[in-house]
């Protein structure tokens, strides 16, 4: 091969690697052109291996010289082809992750309460500032809890599986049906005066409707000790109803029927909203049922042992969500439990 051709295939392949460079947009292909004309297997390195062939040292002198002056352009357009595309990468990254301080700023909802949580709350701090003490109870209990220290007659319709849930423990353990039950077991740990609530979820078998739902919560109230009377029992629920609706209002009691209370009371109160005139919320009766309640029936108090005989009390329980849709003009339960944000966010 003389130098002429050996010059002219240098200017080829110096012509051709310009080319393939100006086409690499990306390292990985600067990497793969670097590889194709610089490296030790490349075109360019195997023309450079064939100049000892050559005879004549001016030649072979001035084709190394071309040689050489064409390599060192290409490592230069290669350097500077690395340092723009640098440049570029590194400007989109900065551009990516630039912060525009004039944007508006990511909000987040903070979290609150659960409207039911915020109500049991509100029930809890009311009646400790009346001096009762909070106490909870297991939700899977025994038909003694639930029904036998109760005073609740063996064939009460309550017990049948249409309104209670049984469970595959065992014939005799359910999911409680009441609050009550934790009555029952403060009054077997803890000697006389007593004076106790408890505010929990309860299970009942209803038909899933605008006014009822299978889960619920309850509260219960107790107070035992000696010559307690009903009096101070009106006055207890009277205070309630004034501190949860936040203004004075007026209640009355209608005699009723209870199987753990004798004698046993509902309990009306003046409707908040209409001040007895009559309007949605009450059912244009000017009144809305409360509670029930009534003094603790002596066999209830029989069945938790000797520690007890000779004392009196009350009891008294209400819905959680009975409370929150009066007080909140809700007039669904079911939007208690369907999560709807929409519905939760507003309290």
């Amino acid at each position: 091969m003389t130098d002429q051709e050996i010059s002219t295939q240098l200017q080829s392949i110096k012509k051709e690697a310009l080319t393939a460079l100006s086409h690499c947009d990306t390292l990985d292909l600067l990497e793969n052109w670097k590889q194709a004309y610089l490296s030790r297997k490349s075109k360019f390195n195997d023309i450079l291996k064939n100049l000892g062939k050559i005879g004549d040292v001016d030649t072979k002198k001035t084709i190394g010289e071309l040689a050489n002056t064409i390599k060192d352009e290409l490592l230069k357009t290669f350097d500077e082809a690395c340092t723009t595309l640098n440049a570029k990468f590194l400007n989109e990254q900065i551009q990516k992750e630039a912060i525009d301080v004039s944007l508006p700023g990511i909000s987040y909802k903070p979290g609150h309460y659960h409207p039911l949580s915020q109500i049991c709350q509100n029930i809890a701090q009311i009646f400790s500032s009346l001096g009762f003490e909070q106490v909870f109870g297991p939700e899977v209990e025994t038909n003694y809890y639930n029904f036998d220290a109760l005073n609740i007659d063996a064939d009460h319709p309550a017990r049948d599986e249409q309104d209670t849930f049984y469970t595959s423990i065992a014939p005799h353990v359910l999911l409680r049906s009441q609050t009550s039950t934790v009555q029952i077991r403060s009054m077997e740990k803890t000697r006389p005066p007593l004076k106790i609530i408890s505010i929990g979820r309860v299970y009942r078998n209803e038909e899933i409707n605008a006014r009822k739902y299978p889960i619920f919560h309850q509260v219960e109230g107790l107070y035992v000790n000696s010559k307690v009377s009903f009096g101070q029992l009106k006055w207890t629920l009277q205070k309630f109803i004034n501190a949860f609706f936040e203004r004075d209002l007026k209640i009355r009691l209608r005699p009723d029927f209870f199987p753990f209370t004798e004698p046993s009371a509902e309990v009306d109160c003046e409707c908040p909203f209409c001040d007895t005139k009559g309007c949605k919320t009450c059912g244009h009766k000017g009144w809305l049922e409360i509670l029930g309640c009534g003094m603790v029936h002596p066999n209830v108090l029989k069945n938790v042992g000797e520690n007890y005989q000779g004392y009196s009390g009350f009891a008294f329980g209400m819905g959680v969500e009975r409370l929150a849709m009066i007080k909140y003009g809700i007039y669904d339960i079911r939007y208690f439990y369907n999560n709807d944000l929409r519905f939760i966010g507003q309290f």
